[in-house]
């Protein structure tokens, strides 16, 4: 019996020092994966942004000239808003709001939208998704240049009834076979263009100030005036 428990007390110390090393082993490496994940996202967002407003149409830091926006009332805009302004001579240009599609076909699609100060786009990028490979993947720009199709258009172009794919009476293609990937990305960047109405001449006016380096140094925080 002695013998019995020894072997069992052994046993049950080597599946302990098992579980720990294989538990640190897991955790090290979803922290090391999460990190890189983090890394490729950043970078990717970096492009976009230069996708969206070329260095040649600005002069000026686009990664670092920064209005921190208030939250908005519509499911794309739910957290405070980073906005990033691209001006030209001390003058903005445009801006790139972060926007989330919460309506997607696997979750959360993650894309960026830029706007001229008049409220037209300037052009949108998805930055991330858990959607279909060689469905939903299509919003894309590497993938399909279905994207492209927003440049140029505003809250009046089209009318705000055909702000939806073509399947449900509005103007913007679906997939074959995936409908819910691209009118979850159509209504964020409606979502989007309102958001930016509602708060345009704020918005306007703090990326002017921010342009002409009233705000040099200082990250604009249009929330604050929320709170008062």
């Amino acid at each position: 019996m002695a013998a019995l428990a020894q072997s069992i007390r052994r046993s049950a110390i080597g599946l302990g020092l098992f579980a720990l090393i294989t538990g640190g082993t897991i955790a090290v490496t979803q922290q090391l994966t999460a990190d890189r994940i983090e890394e490729q996202q950043a970078r990717a967002e970096a492009a976009a942004l230069y996708e969206i407003i070329p260095e040649s149409a600005h002069d000026n830091d686009l990664l670092n000239a920064i209005l921190l926006l208030p939250p908005g009332d519509r499911p794309a805009l739910q957290g405070p808003v980073i906005a990033r302004v691209a001006s030209q001579d001390g003058e903005p240009v445009g801006l790139i709001l972060p926007a989330v599609a919460p309506d997607g076909y696997s979750g959360d699609i993650h894309l960026l939208v830029g706007i001229n100060l008049s409220g037209e786009v300037l052009g949108v990028r998805i930055t991330g998704h858990r959607e279909t490979p060689g469905l939903g993947d299509r919003i894309e720009l590497k993938k399909s240049d279905w994207v492209l199709s927003f440049e140029g258009r505003s809250l009046d172009n089209p009318e705000p009834r055909q702000w939806n794919v073509k399947k449900n009476g509005g103007v913007f293609d679906q997939f074959t076979g995936a409908t819910i990937t691209p009118r979850a990305v159509v209504k964020a960047v409606q979502d989007t263009l309102i958001y930016f109405r509602k708060n345009q001449p704020e918005i306007v006016a703090a990326a002017r100030a921010l342009a002409s380096g009233e705000a040099a140094g200082e990250d604009r925080d249009l929330s604050e005036k929320e709170q008062r």
